[in-house]
């Protein structure tokens, strides 16, 4: 089995936008708990113990979260791109063996003892895991395109629907031989998709693809975090499966809150203050959060430390009580 990995952490999450403004994306909470915590249990859960990150952006508040763990972190001065970051942490990883490499932002279930297997049978250099998408998403991402054999044809960029050959997403995570560092330089500005593949399949070397089933989210973005986390209040997440509670007319992961009218999907954060006739629908609540009386919060993100005194709908509000629409 892999001995291994490495979470790419180093990401600054724009399309976030508020919630990256107090955290790193790796640590925004999913259902309560940072969204690399539950990433690292679920390595870790196949016997994976030896972990480095590439950090950047808030790279203190990385490393304060983790310092008790036994989890090893590089900082980077600037951004070197997906295969750059790797490249720097060349020296954690053992010559002739295998590793792994996920993105400290994304949830997924994957089964990584198979996806495993299916590398070494490949005899590829590199596998990449996979995801069918909807035909009428694959322009949200990166795609793969195969030959009969399953290895890598051709990749397309964020395609057009009509031009898309394939809807196999690539997910960001990837097995790799520790010959994949000969196609990296050093110092340098350099990305998977863009600049190291095409040099492999160039080369003659075979990439594999292994496609996942189960769950996968990158959480790229304000509507798949909200959906997310009701993924995982849904028990659709295997790899993260949190106490769930029931009101009248929705589920909320939380302490309880008795006199609050839950409706759909909603995540109540620590420490949280919830006033009389309140309803919280579809909404997640970060920490130390206070409700006014006779409150309606729907479809809304509020963070950490705000005082809501109004009704809120389709909104993020910070601490300042800044609000964005969503």
């Amino acid at each position: 089995m892999l001995k291994k990995a490495m979470i790419m952490a180093a990401g600054v999450g724009s399309r976030l936008g508020a919630l990256t403004n107090i955290v790193p994306k790796p640590l925004v909470p999913l259902a309560n708990t940072p969204a690399m915590d539950i990433l690292i249990n679920h390595i870790q859960s196949f016997g994976i113990k030896n972990i480095i990150a590439n950090t950047f952006y808030k790279s203190e508040q990385i490393q304060e979260h983790y310092k008790n763990s036994n989890i090893e972190f590089i900082k980077e001065e600037e951004l070197s791109g997906t295969a750059g970051g790797v490249k720097k942490c060349q020296f954690f990883f053992d010559k002739d063996e295998d590793f792994i490499i996920l993105s400290g932002d994304g949830l997924t279930d994957l089964d990584i003892e198979k996806a495993y297997f299916s590398h070494k049978k490949s005899n590829a250099i590199a596998t990449i895991v996979a995801k069918e998408v909807e035909h009428n998403e694959v322009s949200k991402y990166g795609i793969i395109v195969t030959d009969e054999n399953g290895f890598v044809a051709s990749f397309q960029e964020k395609p057009p629907t009509r031009e898309a050959k394939s809807n196999l997403a690539n997910t960001g995570i990837y097995i790799f031989n520790y010959k994949i560092f000969n196609y990296i330089p050093s110092n340098t500005f350099y990305d998977f998709a863009k600049n190291v593949f095409p040099s492999v399949l160039n080369s003659g070397e075979k990439i594999n693809t292994y496609i996942h089933y189960g769950y996968w989210s990158d959480i790229g973005s304000i509507e798949q975090y909200k959906k997310s986390n009701a993924d995982i209040i849904n028990h659709q997440v295997k790899s993260y499966i949190p106490e769930v509670k029931m009101s009248q007319n929705g589920l909320y992961v939380s302490d309880d809150f008795y006199g609050t009218n839950f409706v759909g999907n909603n995540v109540i954060g620590q420490n949280c203050v919830i006033g009389k006739n309140c309803i919280i629908k579809n909404s997640v609540l970060w920490d130390n959060i206070k409700v006014e009386d006779n409150i309606t919060i729907e479809n809304s993100i509020i963070l950490t430390g705000s005082i809501v005194t109004e009704p809120v709908y389709n909104t993020i509000i910070s601490e300042e009580n800044s609000k964005v629409t969503v």
